[in-house]
């Protein structure tokens, strides 16, 4: 407590009033991808922005939709029952809930109007890729202080040195931690990063934000579509259309600030298409792979390289068709 009031009488006292740790858990069979993959928990840990110390703790377990079974392989790497997703709730509620546990917990911080907030992750997965697609995919609006955050995977390097992909584990244990609970349960993940940026906070490092998400692309007219699949009239039709999606709002009231910082590089956002109508059907890649049950059968080979939804990249030729 001491060597971060000293930081902050040095000038380091952070942007933020409060940091919010994220760390979902999400449907996931071996050895493949699932589509659509869907969060099943939902954790946060709240963090004084002043004194690194962690205020409340907030998890609720999500029902997947598409995929409602979960594997064994799921249920062995997370800890999650089939009972605790099928008496979860969805996750536009999830959301909700989230929303109205973050503003009974920051209801007293001091006379401020707006509380400066700012999510923390590990890694960019959850806010650029998971929870941005499902909602997406699903129509849900979000709070808009998700669409931006901290990946504390930057500061963590800034701070310890290296350019190793380093797993949240190793870096708990490097910054002379223990590691606390069980790996890839979400709110144990949540609190162990908590712990890390608290690290990070009494070791003088400023927590600023490192990633957001750039605006959606305008919708263009599709160009003509050529097969790269040697003419196969199977696959020449037309990918189904791309539906606009509606004006980012703050449905959830905005009574938390968002504090801008400058991002050194936008990466692009790719075109959230729905496979086959957003049925989990047989159906294929429009270079031709197929997805069954959900699960892609393999890697897309025909100027695709990966499945873009899924890794959260931009690729002209992906579009799906019956």
């Amino acid at each position: 407590m001491a060597a971060i009031m000293a930081a902050r009488g040095q000038g380091l006292e952070q942007d933020f009033d409060f940091f919010v740790v994220v760390d979902f858990e999400a449907t996931c069979v071996k050895d493949a991808r699932i589509f659509p993959q869907e969060i099943i928990e939902f954790p946060a840990v709240l963090v004084d922005g002043a004194t690194g110390r962690i205020e409340s703790a907030f998890r609720r377990y999500v029902r997947p939709k598409h995929h409602p079974v979960l594997t064994q392989f799921c249920r062995e790497l997370t800890g999650i029952r089939q009972e605790d997703v099928d008496g979860g709730v969805d996750l536009g509620d999830a959301l909700w809930l989230h929303d109205a546990w973050l503003k009974a917990a920051t209801a007293g911080a001091g006379n401020k109007r707006r509380v400066r907030l700012a999510v923390v992750t590990w890694g960019d997965w959850d806010c650029r890729t998971m929870l941005e697609f499902e909602c997406r995919f699903k129509g849900i609006e979000k709070p808009s202080y998700f669409d931006q955050w901290i990946n504390l995977r930057v500061p963590f390097q800034a701070a310890f040195g290296g350019g190793g992909r380093v797993n949240l584990q190793e870096a708990v244990r490097a910054a002379g931690l223990d590691w606390e609970g069980r790996l890839h349960c979400g709110l144990d993940d949540a609190r162990n990063t908590a712990r890390l940026l608290a690290e990070l906070m009494r070791r003088g490092v400023k927590i600023t934000i490192t990633g957001s998400l750039a605006p959606p692309p305008p919708m263009q007219k599709q160009p003509a579509r050529t097969s790269p699949c040697g003419g196969s009239p199977g696959l020449a039709s037309a990918p189904p259309p791309i539906q606009q999606q509606p004006p980012r709002t703050d449905p959830f009231g905005g009574s938390f600030a968002l504090v801008p910082a400058p991002i050194q590089q936008q990466l692009p956002q790719p075109y959230m298409i729905s496979p086959c109508g957003g049925h989990s059907a047989t159906c294929l890649c429009y270079c031709g792979l197929a997805s069954r049950g959900g699960v892609m059968q393999g890697k897309c080979f025909s100027g695709c390289a990966n499945w873009a939804p899924a890794m959260g990249t931009v690729c002209p030729y992906f579009a799906w068709s019956n």
